[in-house]
């Protein structure tokens, strides 16, 4: 056995659950470490980019990121629309965000994967999504829900302005860039 896990203690069950780990771990060369270790859990996610084919537009958020301001950041992030999966499968999860978030009607939902964004520390897997949108598919005004305490700006912009934004550094959210990333190459095998 390569892991023992020994004891798991409770340090909080506030929004999230967060324990310390004890185990045991067997190194590559055979030797034994005790290791122990904190995780944060608060459930899976998933993430969808929507893109409008015809005006070449993409729909992201920005919202203010405690954890990001802590860095020195101003903490108000630029990103895929993302959301908890709350028991939910990670399609309807994506188009329930899309709309509570974007105010938008998605079509043609394409899975990119599933990824671990902290795997270091955090438990949680978002599964990507791209999907379609059109002008016709606006539902609302989006802004997510104030009673969660989300405050949620609705970006629109040229998918050419969010591909600038990955490469000078104003967006830095991990799974938009891997997003972003995603349409490019589909655009890239379209063309």
């Amino acid at each position: 056995m390569t892991v023992e896990i020994e004891r798991v203690e409770p340090l909080s069950r506030g929004w999230a659950k967060l324990d310390r780990y004890t185990l045991r771990y067997r190194r590559r060369d055979g030797r034994e470490d005790r290791l122990i270790r904190e995780v944060h859990d608060h459930g899976h996610g998933a993430a969808v980019l929507p893109y409008d084919p015809a005006r070449g537009t993409v729909l992201l958020v920005r919202q203010f990121r405690l954890p990001a301001h802590l860095t020195g950041q101003d903490g108000f992030l630029i990103e895929a629309c993302a959301g908890l999966l709350d028991g939910n499968d990670p399609e309807t999860c994506a188009r329930r965000e899309a709309e509570e978030e974007l105010g938008v009607r998605i079509s043609r939902l394409r899975p990119q994967g599933a990824v671990f964004l902290s795997p270091g520390a955090v438990t949680e897997q978002v599964q990507l999504f791209l999907a379609d949108y059109d002008l016709a598919a606006f539902t609302g005004a989006g802004g997510g829900h104030a009673h969660e305490g989300e405050d949620i700006e609705v970006l629109e912009m040229p998918f050419a302005d969010m591909r600038e934004m990955m490469t000078d550094g104003r967006i830095l959210d991990a799974k938009t860039l891997l997003l972003g990333h995603c349409l490019a190459a589909e655009l890239s095998r379209a063309a």
